[in-house]
């Protein structure tokens, strides 16, 4: 495996690259790498190779569909090349064309997420936001750009404090932005015209995976009659729920939440630090993908156009 793909691995687990969007470009352009500096010339150890690293990639972050189904889309390509006997020169061209159009495909779900969200801010809404959602932050800039005078409350959004790099980012964008603790959320909340969030994953149930804290936020929102809208491009939606499967969260390193040596005094103590929560398709206005915008309960919809009947091919990662 290129050494390129195991420090890609190593930052998306220590979240130096973070953001579901970035980290399905991320490992599908990994796929690319490793499909250029394939040495040998058996298909079938090509194959061999690529799904490997697919599963690598895979273990790194287990909750953010994103990174599947970028891996997904780019070994589905692979798999029609090899079904139809293609040679070693034609599948490496199609994984590295498979990966060049998923990262395209995302950047242009940006471009089309943003354009579409923001014409559900008008001029002088205030803005509630958790975590550092580049869907989001796309849809709060194309509102200030278009020229309307925006309001955000950005939340902390612990233990890893991406709120205050989104508080960061909206700043250098000349927005009016405030920073509260997550524990100020229900002071503020009424203050706002709309929640605007991003979403790791979306279930076949119109339900939102996203960063810890989130399901709190909407349920505040939902209690305070806010609008919650969520910002997710299609390739978020998990197909494997389609099945009932359940997604899974993440758990993160205890250390993110209390120093070593407090830990060590703190004999007996118990520390848990789940990356994500689900928040209820009941808490949820509406979602914002590249296609448009859809309920919560159309989720099943675009899983059915999407993903077919929403099977999983477990041919695709086997050996």
């Amino acid at each position: 495996m290129d050494k390129q793909i195991l420090q890609i691995a190593q930052d998306i687990k220590e979240m130096k690259i973070r953001g579901a969007a970035k980290i399905g470009r991320t490992v599908a352009t990994a796929l690319k790498i490793e499909a250029e500096n394939f040495k040998g010339k058996d298909t079938n150890e090509f194959i061999k190779d690529i799904k490997e690293t697919s599963r690598f990639l895979l273990e790194t972050r287990p909750t953010a569909v994103s990174l599947e189904n970028a891996l997904r889309f780019v070994l589905l390509e692979l798999n029609k090349g090899f079904t139809n006997g293609e040679d070693i020169d034609t599948l490496k061209k199609i994984t590295i064309n498979a990966a060049d159009e998923f990262c395209e495909n995302s950047n242009l779900a940006l471009e089309r997420i943003a354009e579409i969200g923001s014409k559900r801010i008008r001029d002088g809404d205030v803005i509630f936001t958790h975590c550092n959602s580049s869907m989001a932050l796309a849809i709060i800039k194309k509102a200030h750009r278009d020229g309307k005078k925006i309001k955000v409350f950005a939340d902390e959004t612990r233990p890893r404090l991406q709120g205050l790099l989104t508080a960061k980012e909206l700043l250098e964008e000349g927005i009016d932005v405030t920073l509260i603790v997550d524990s100020a959320a229900r002071i503020f909340i009424r203050e706002a015209d709309h929640v605007i969030i991003g979403a790791d994953a979306v279930a076949a149930n119109g339900a939102v995976v996203n960063k810890v804290g989130t399901a709190t936020l909407a349920s505040i929102a939902h209690e305070a009659r806010v609008k919650v809208i969520v910002a997710a491009e299609t390739y978020k939606f998990h197909p494997q729920t389609y099945c009932g499967e359940l997604i899974e969260i993440e758990e993160r390193d205890i250390f993110e939440v209390i120093s070593e040596e407090d830990y060590k005094k703190l004999k007996g103590l118990k520390v848990k630090n789940p990356a994500f929560d689900v928040t209820p398709p009941e808490f949820i206005d509406l979602i914002v993908t590249e296609k448009g915008i859809i309920a919560p309960q159309a989720a099943i919809l675009v899983l059915k156009e999407t993903y077919g009947l929403g099977l999983f091919e477990k041919e695709l990662w086997e050996d």
